[in-house]
Formats: C-alpha cells, sequence, structure tokens
C-alpha cells in the first residue's frame, strides 16, 4: 500500500517542474535561437558555408553558456537556502520557545484551530525541528530545493537537442529561400516542444502552443529583418 501511495505521489506534475522548467526552456531557446542566427545570416548571404558556420557556432556557445548560466543561477539559490537554514538552526538553539510558537502561529493562519496548532507544532517539533521549520517558515523542501548540476545538465542538453534541429535544416535544404524553411521548421519544433511540454506539465496545450508560435514568430522576424536591412553579401 505504501508503494502505491508513493507512485501516487510522485505523479503530480509539480514534481517534475525542477527538470521539466530547465528542459524546456533549455529546448526552446535552442531552436529559437540557432534558428534566428541561421535566418539572419541566410536573409544576408546565397552560400551555405557562412549559415551553418554561424548556427553551429551559436548551438555550441548557447549550450555551454545555457548550462553555465543554470548552473550559477541555481547555485546561487542554493546558497541562500544553504545560508537561511544555518540561521534557523542557530535560532532553534537560541531561542526554541519563539520558533515554536512561530511554528504555531504560521499552522494557525493555515486554518488549525490555536490549540490545534500547538500541539502539532510541538509533535513535530519532537519528531525534527529543523525539517519542520525549513519546510513550513522557510517554504523549502525536496520538491522545490534547487539542484544545480540536474538543472545545468537538463538545460545544456536541452538546448543541444532543440539546436541540432535548425542545424540539420540548415545543411540539408535549398539555401534559396532557406530562410522561410527555417522560419516554417522551426515553428513547427515550437510547436511540438510547446505541446509536449503543456501534456507533461498538465498544464492548456492551446495556451502553450500560441504563446510559444507568436513569440517565436516575433523573435525570427526581428532577426531576418536585421539580415535584409544590412544585406550583408557574405559571399
Amino acid at each position: 500500500m505504501t508503494d502505491t501511495n508513493d507512485d501516487y505521489l510522485d505523479n503530480h506534475y509539480i514534481h517534475r517542474s525542477n527538470w521539466l522548467r530547465a528542459a524546456v526552456l533549455g529546448a526552446n531557446d535552442g531552436i529559437l535561437s540557432t534558428a534566428s542566427i541561421a535566418i539572419g545570416v541566410a536573409a544576408a548571404s546565397d552560400i551555405r558555408e557562412p549559415i551553418i558556420l554561424a548556427t553551429l557556432a551559436g548551438l555550441v556557445a548557447g549550450a555551454l553558456s545555457m548550462a553555465a548560466g543554470e548552473y550559477v543561477s541555481v547555485s546561487s539559490q542554493t546558497d541562500v537556502e544553504k545560508a537561511d537554514i544555518e540561521r534557523e538552526k542557530q535560532e532553534l538553539e537560541e531561542m526554541p520557545e519563539l520558533e515554536l510558537n512561530m511554528l504555531a502561529q504560521i499552522y494557525e493562519k493555515r486554518g488549525l484551530k490555536k490549540e490545534t496548532a500547538m500541539t502539532v507544532a510541538m509533535e513535530l517539533t519532537e519528531f525534527d525541528a529543523l525539517g519542520a521549520h525549513v519546510r513550513d517558515e522557510l517554504g523549502i523542501n525536496e520538491i522545490s530545493q534547487a539542484k544545480p548540476i540536474q538543472a545545468a545538465l537538463a538545460s545544456g542538453l536541452a538546448f543541444t537537442f532543440g539546436g541540432i534541429l535548425p542545424l540539420i535544416i540548415a545543411i540539408f535544404l535549398p539555401v534559396k529561400q532557406l530562410e522561410y524553411y527555417l522560419y516554417g521548421f522551426a515553428i513547427v519544433f515550437l510547436i511540438i516542444l510547446g505541446a509536449l511540454a503543456a501534456k507533461t506539465g498538465g498544464s492548456s496545450i492551446a495556451k502553450a502552443v500560441i504563446r510559444i508560435t507568436f513569440w517565436g514568430t516575433v523573435a525570427m522576424g526581428l532577426t531576418a529583418l536585421v539580415g535584409y536591412l544590412f544585406g550583408v553579401n557574405l559571399a
């Protein structure tokens, strides 16, 4: 019975939030960034080599940047969490009664009667005082706790996967009107990604598709405009 309950809890969408956010963000950026670069260069060039080179450079740089940026960002969050936990340990040692009352007040605000709230606070304090305060006062739990390496790997690998798709288009499809091919396929890729992410996260597929299509079109359209305006001949 316990295993069944654990499986049920593991199936909640919120349990996927950490890795899903990093993976979707990485794949979305991979498609959009490399496609935008390829479109901008394709709009200014009639030969394939500069387009492929720019797309490949954008793919490598973007993947490394996403992984490094995600790691640094989530590590900063981890540092803040650790500092708060250490501070909470110190407060529990120095003023346990005040901390107990604070915990009881939290439960009371959530709807428990005053006496019940104090009873719950006392029992949880006896069982695991620090765990109770970290979870209920600081709002840190296993689901929301930052995981820098996991986030960096998910983001970097997802960006690489997303970025390879426009690169394949740039390599194999005709150079003439390549920017239109890139845009069309990129939008298809983004729609598929948005639908899969929405399905995995339990949110509205229609909203995700509309959102990702609109902003993808804006980004790639502006990049193509830059290429056309400069009209650089890269031959």
